[in-house]
């Protein structure tokens, strides 16, 4: 299936020596230049067919720096270079990254469809911003309840400072973050502490400095064009050595940093006519290490078309992926809370949209978009939740904000819990983005640290112009200063007592909720429906005089569109247990809606309030009043969620809670 080349692209370790392979079609010859301080030593590569050139040593040391010279021109470094010490102008450096110790000989991973994942950028994760550091902080997030951390991409790239998105050698761990040897580390501690990590790689186009690929060889096209710059060359003149450099990364991230997955950054900027989709043959790269490994490993794409042949099998004509990330959900949850409406967000803002995104997952699935002016996407054809990772906040909808505002500077903490429970109660994975669930002010502003001074002024420019039209161009950071990264680093506070403490523990135990609860295991059976104001009964007397109703409620504006009561309900078919949730989107309360017929009779006792008193609010605590029936509490309050569940689900919370 993999398209055919005589080597391996890179360095390859050979007992105490090596060799160099590389495919270099635009040079007429190609040598390698050894460096050792002031010294240089140039070897000549011998030619082979197709464009490649090779050359072998008999001892070569961990960490050699070394350069191509193509057509004894210009020095450069290597295209599939595993260690960039010096950046991305420098050398490139032999990485023998087998010779790491690893300590996971038992870890086997997690299925998909119980990970709860973290996304975080190691530069801003901590001050000082490295792999060494990151790993003081796995015991926070173990004890948050993650079992699964996304690492936003950490391929080199120009300077020491940028979102990560602007890579330029896949396979070379950014310098700044540490060695590959600290990678492999991380990976390792991670799964000490039980806790898969998967990887974000970009293989739709690269970063615009320090980027010499084309020099070498075709390795991009102009048949297409990316948002970012040239698409790869995965179907021209030449590209089965270009699709074989890909794979080898592939390869190369998953065997030698023992990941338990990548995550495909933006794959509708991959284009790829072959018969065999390039995408195809990254899963059944995955499926060889997993035949080896023996353990679970993931691979999940990232596309904004909506279309499930990403994860339909390959005998129904799809590339057979693990999981997609569905945009709809965000968007329809971000919409109906802030009530945002430019950009994307014009298409969303409809309480039925999030009923069908939570049903369905796609919400464009072949109906009209009114920001595309077009239909957009295709039915999910009956995938189960698990196929579908949902966020409320992810470095897209945070760091492509003009000034990359969080959630938390557009809602109150009410509201934050109820978004949390929509997606941690949700049929789907919930992937959490860096600092979410306490709060975190610092925001996740575009940045980067480029050395041309005049792409430095284009990129100010573009960033100004995109946001041109939201009034606030003005307020831009600049993507360059430093100051604008520094403003990013997380606080890690959570004080006790403070709503950050309170909005940690909603997740903690949401969180802990999906992981003990059997309905929530089931990604099938699940519904929603939306209660308008104007099919909910009134409040009845004692409730509007109720205290405990009246906090909050300090006004009484019209009735928007957006405001109503939205009821999940979710069953395990095996142990015919149910979780029932309400969630009230109003800034006054409500009576809590009679069961729907997706209810079918069964008794179901009050679980968790986001209003109870640990989590910030007044009511007292519901999942103490064991054996109480639902029927004890007959309204939510303004931005509550109210979880319901049959007796054996309420006995297994107790039962872990004590």
């Amino acid at each position: 299936m993999f398209p055919t080349s005589p080597f391996q692209h890179g360095f390859q370790k050979v007992d105490s020596g090596g060799t160099w392979s590389v495919w270099a079609p635009r040079a007429q010859n190609a040598e390698l230049v050894l460096i050792d301080h002031a010294r240089r030593e140039i070897v000549p590569m011998t030619a082979h067919p197709h464009g490649w050139f090779q050359c072998q040593m008999g001892e070569v040391k961990q960490g050699q720096q070394y350069f191509y010279r193509l057509n004894q021109d210009r020095e450069l470094p290597d295209p599939a270079s595993r260690w960039q010490p010096k950046g991305v102008f420098g050398p490139s450096a032999v990485c023998c990254s087998g010779e790491f110790t690893w300590t996971d000989n038992e870890w086997r991973g997690s299925p998909f469809r119980e990970l709860v994942i973290y996304e975080l950028h190691i530069g801003t994760l901590t001050p000082e911003g490295t792999f060494a550091a990151a790993i003081t902080r796995l015991d926070d997030l173990k004890e948050l309840g993650i079992n699964c951390i996304e690492l936003m991409p950490v391929s080199q790239f120009s300077g020491s400072r940028n979102w990560g998105y602007d890579g330029v050698f896949p396979c070379a761990v950014q310098n700044t973050y540490g060695s590959p040897a600290d990678l492999q580390r991380f990976v390792d501690t991670c799964h000490a502490k039980g806790i898969s990590v998967l990887l974000d790689v970009v293989f739709n186009h690269l970063g615009p400095e320090g980027n010499y690929f084309s020099q070498f060889g075709p390795y991009f096209t102009e048949k297409y064009r990316t948002p970012w710059g040239p698409a790869w060359n995965y179907d021209g003149p030449e590209s089965d050595h270009v699709r074989s450099y890909v794979l080898d990364a592939v390869r190369y991230w998953l065997h030698e940093f023992h990941l338990d997955g990548l995550r495909l950054d933006a794959v509708h900027g991959i284009y790829d006519f072959n018969a065999i989709h390039i995408l195809s043959e990254i899963q059944q790269v995955a499926n060889e290490e997993i035949a080896t490994a023996r353990r679970h490993i993931h691979m999940v794409a990232e596309s904004d078309l909506n279309d499930v042949r990403l994860i339909d099998q390959p005998e129904c004509g799809g590339y057979g992926l693990v999981a997609q990330w569905s945009d709809d959900f965000h968007h329809s949850v971000h919409a109906l809370l802030t009530g945002e409406n430019h950009g994307y967000y014009a298409d969303f803002g409809c309480p039925q949209q999030l009923v069908k995104a939570i049903r369905q997952a796609f919400v464009y699935d072949g109906c009209h978009s009114p920001c595309r002016k077009r239909r957009h996407g295709a039915p999910t054809g009956g995938h189960s939740g698990d196929r579908f990772v949902v966020s409320i906040q992810n470095h897209d909808q945070v760091g492509n904000r003009a000034i990359g505002d969080r959630l938390g500077q557009q809602l109150n903490p009410d509201q934050l819990r109820l978004a949390a429970a929509l997606m941690l109660l949700s049929g789907n994975v919930p992937l959490l983005f860096m600092g979410e669930e306490y709060g975190e002010r610092a925001p996740f502003p575009f940045f980067c640290s480029f050395a041309d001074k005049q792409l430095i002024e284009a990129v100010r420019k573009g960033r100004r112009a995109e946001f041109a039209d939201f009034n606030w161009p003005d307020s831009i950071p600049d993507p360059q200063a430093e100051a604008t990264m520094q403003s990013a680093v997380l606080s890690w506070d959570w004080s006790k007592e403070s709503w950050q403490s309170e909005l940690r523990y909603w997740y903690q135990d949401l969180i802990r909720a999906r992981r003990l609860l059997k309905p929530l295991h089931d990604h099938l059976l699940i519904d929603a429906r939306w209660y308008s104001p104007d099919q909910l009964a009134p409040l009845p007397k004692e409730v509007r005089e109720d205290r405990l109703y009246k906090q909050g409620d300090d006004s009484d504006p019209a009735e928007s569109p957006r405001e109503g009561v939205l009821e999940l309900t979710r069953s395990c078919r095996l142990t015919n247990e149910w979780l029932r949730a309400v969630f009230n989107f109003s800034v006054r309360p409500a009576l809590i809606p009679e069961a729907s017929e997706s209810l079918p009779g069964v008794e179901l006792f009050p679980l968790i309030s986001s209003m109870s008193r640990r989590y910030g609010g007044s009511r007292p605590d519901v999942s103490q009043r064991a054996g109480e029936s639902s029927h004890a509490i007959r309204a939510l309050r303004a931005y509550e969620v109210l979880v319901f569940t049959t007796g054996e689900s309420q006995k297994s919370w107790h039962q872990q809670r004590a």
